[in-house]
């Protein structure tokens, strides 16, 4: 048990600017492990995020309100994940060979592409954000709709992970560790941690469920852009699903609630 709580918070220091007990490290191995937690801590954004939004729009506009909140979900992650869409969107955008595209990403500058990329992205979730929310009035769906679409995003991500390759040589990589080895564990971890915040909305109408299927067309469409490109994927790969995934999920909940 303490070796999974020591996994647990290794995955917490490396996708979280949350503060972690001391004696947790950047070990190679916990990393690899890590995961399995990776939609966890999903569920920890998601719900500091809804509490944000929860509390502000008690005093404040939903407008500002969900901006408070995305503001929130970027200070709790150190914009981890926003930072590897915008890496991709510059290699991908600029380069045309597999060694340039990764030299772009790996380059710590935003470029034209990635300032555009990121813009638009973050528009696009708060436009979606703001309707979605209003739709909804029920303090623990609120909740549990942030808690669900960073969890979902985030299974949907570190599935690439189990399907492709990791492409980068160097050793130096933060996200070497991540992409060495994976188990069950992983597989079932992260599957169960991802999954488990959308049962409370498959309870009340079980055509939710199908928010999956554009998450999932994305994320095997962007993996397969990957690949094509430069032959698997890099962390900034799968940031960038993250957040893709996200919005998608936010988009999907709105058409379904409209529509069945």
């Amino acid at each position: 048990m303490k070796k999974e709580i020591d996994i647990f918070f290794t995955a917490m220091m490396f996708y979280t600017r949350i503060p972690c007990p001391k004696n947790i490290t950047h070990d190679p191995d916990y990393l690899n492990k890590a995961t399995r937690y990776f939609p966890l801590i999903g569920w920890i954004v998601g719900l500091i995020s809804g509490l944000v939004f929860l509390a502000f729009s008690q005093i404040l506009p939903v407008i500002i309100a969900v901006l408070l909140s995305m503001i929130a979900s970027v200070l709790t992650t150190g914009a981890f994940h926003e930072d590897g869409f915008a890496d991709v969107c510059d290699g991908f955008g600029g380069g045309w060979t597999k060694e340039k595209i990764l030299k772009i990403m790996k380059d710590s500058a935003i470029g034209a592409y990635g300032a555009i990329g990121i813009l638009l992205l973050l528009v696009l979730k708060f436009t979606v954000l703001v309707e979605v929310l209003a739709m909804q009035s029920n303090p623990v769906a609120i909740i549990l709709i942030f808690i669900t679409a960073h969890a979902i995003s985030r299974w949907a991500a570190a599935t690439i992970i189990f399907t492709h390759n990791y492409v980068r040589e160097d050793e130096l990589s933060k996200s070497k560790p991540i992409a060495k080895s994976y188990s069950w564990k992983e597989v079932f971890g992260t599957a169960f941690f991802g999954l488990l915040p959308l049962l409370y909305f498959v309870y009340y109408n079980y055509k939710i469920a199908l928010v999956l299927l554009p998450v999932f067309v994305f994320q095997w469409y962007l993996s397969r852009y990957f690949k094509k490109w430069i032959g698997g994927y890099t962390g900034d790969c799968l940031g960038a699903t993250q957040q893709v995934c996200e919005v998608v999920f936010y988009i999907s909940i709105l058409a379904l609630w409209k529509f069945i």
